[in-house]
């Protein structure tokens, strides 16, 4: 049986492992049932509808990371206070968490859906397809406020160290999306929209049976909650999670900027693209799951005064990273064209396999730099430092956007990830230099 206080405990290894592979396999099916979208839109609809679902992708990531960075700062505080033994602080700071995002996530959502045409428009989205590429990201904000809700929760259960609970979650609604997208795209024709009230409905399924678990596994804790929104917290959370939310979103609103210039290459160029960033957001999941991990693991050992611990769980975490990097540059190297067409299938054009095959067999031999700057990311949330953290991250994604949209119109869409390792490199450095400095520090 797992204890509960395994990060601060257990050898280095063994407690990474222990967090990380569970967040690992959530996240593969995260990707998963996103993925399941593209390839079922792609095989029984076609291209231009792949392209459809494809031109939203880099928006709604920009509301997948105010989540994401949201749920950095409930992580840090629940991880600390759980850490020193603070029951009544810990649970305090989950619902201060979930109450503050559910009313952001509502006030998004309004402003989404009235804005989903004025938005694609400013993406440069190709006239034909853009009916259904905003029929597609309206129905998407209808279930934000579940998508915000899953995030938090899961962030909570992984600072508490329950990270296979999100797991059997992630693994249900997963199953459930792929059979839904089945009956609404190929049994029952609902186009696009099908794809869209798929991921929703599995969404909401998800979000509300993560939220009677989390009230459950509360009860049987010490501790009596005083307040659910406690002003205090809410500011403490808010100065880590703000600098989270603005470097999350600003990477994804980057990203945007950077779907917009590919946009401009037409619904082939889109649709190859469309597959092949779908192939890096899942290859890239081993990487994130090591990452995320960090954060907690740092967090409640700083907690339990044990900061001994965190240099060593950190080269872990790199050893980690190079096994993964080596695992995927293989596989990807081997089945490339194998891969990108599950998304294009046989009618798919070869600019669309061109482009898709092009992005992947070069950015397979730099996933290790990524992994690398994650893991020393995911040290410097654990730590608080997320001022650094944004820091780098934007220096990242300033040379990714303004070379693929300096260079890209008048070199090709191949700068678009020609600059990619640059910039991983540039986050990488600004991240270990970071790290380095508080180590000095604090010795």
């Amino acid at each position: 049986m797992i204890r509960d206080d395994y990060l601060i405990h257990d050898p280095p290894l063994r407690a990474i492992l222990l967090l990380s592979w569970p967040m690992m396999l959530g996240n593969l099916f995260q990707q998963l049932y996103t993925m399941a979208d593209s390839v079922i839109v792609g095989r029984f609809i076609g291209e231009d509808a792949l392209a459809s679902v494809g031109a939203s992708y880099a928006l709604t990531s920009v509301f997948i990371a105010v989540a994401i960075g949201g749920g950095a700062g409930a992580t840090v505080l629940t991880s600390r206070a759980f850490g020193a033994g603070r029951m009544r602080e810990m649970k305090e700071s989950i619902s201060t968490a979930l109450i503050s995002f559910l009313v952001l996530s509502i006030v998004m959502a309004v402003a989404g859906y009235m804005l989903s045409p004025a938005m694609m428009r400013a993406l440069n989205t190709p006239e034909r397809i853009i009916g259904d590429a905003v029929l597609y990201l309206r129905i998407y904000f209808l279930g934000l406020p579940f998508l915000f809700m899953y995030n938090i929760l899961s962030s909570v259960f992984n600072s508490l160290g329950k990270s296979s609970i999100p797991l059997c979650l992630l693994i249900f609604s997963s199953i459930l999306n792929v059979a839904l997208d089945i009956a609404a795209v190929a049994a029952m024709g609902m186009g696009v929209a099908g794809a869209a009230w798929a991921t929703l409905i599995s969404q909401a399924i998800s979000a509300l049976l993560s939220l009677i678990i989390l009230l459950r596994v509360l009860e049987g804790m010490e501790g009596r909650i005083g307040t659910p929104f406690s002003p205090s917290l809410f500011r403490s959370m808010s100065a880590i999670a703000i600098p989270s939310v603005i470097q999350q979103s600003t990477i994804s609103f980057g990203m945007m900027l950077v779907q917009s210039v590919v946009n401009g290459f037409g619904p082939e160029v889109l649709a190859g693209y469309s597959a092949a960033i779908r192939i890096d957001s899942l290859v890239t999941v081993p990487l994130g799951a090591v990452g995320n991990a960090m954060s907690p693991y740092t967090a409640q050992n700083i907690g339990a005064g044990r900061t001994d611990r965190i240099r060593k769980g950190y080269r872990i975490g790199l050893i980690l990273i190079a096994l993964s990097g080596i695992i995927t540059l293989l596989i990807l190297i081997t089945l490339n064209t194998q891969i990108i067409g599950l998304f294009l299938g046989e009618e798919g054009t070869a600019a669309a396999y061109g482009t898709g095959e092009h992005y992947i067999s070069f950015l397979c031999w730099f996933y290790t730099i990524l992994g690398a700057a994650l893991v020393t990311g995911g040290v410097l949330r654990g730590m608080g430092r997320m001022r650094l953290f944004a820091l780098a991250s934007i220096a990242n994604l300033t040379f990714r956007v303004v070379g693929s949209m300096a260079l890209a119109p008048r070199f090709g869409v191949e700068v678009v990830w020609y600059v990619v390792p640059v910039g991983w490199s540039l986050y990488f450095g600004i991240c270990y230099a970071a790290y380095r400095m508080k180590r000095r520090s604090a010795s």
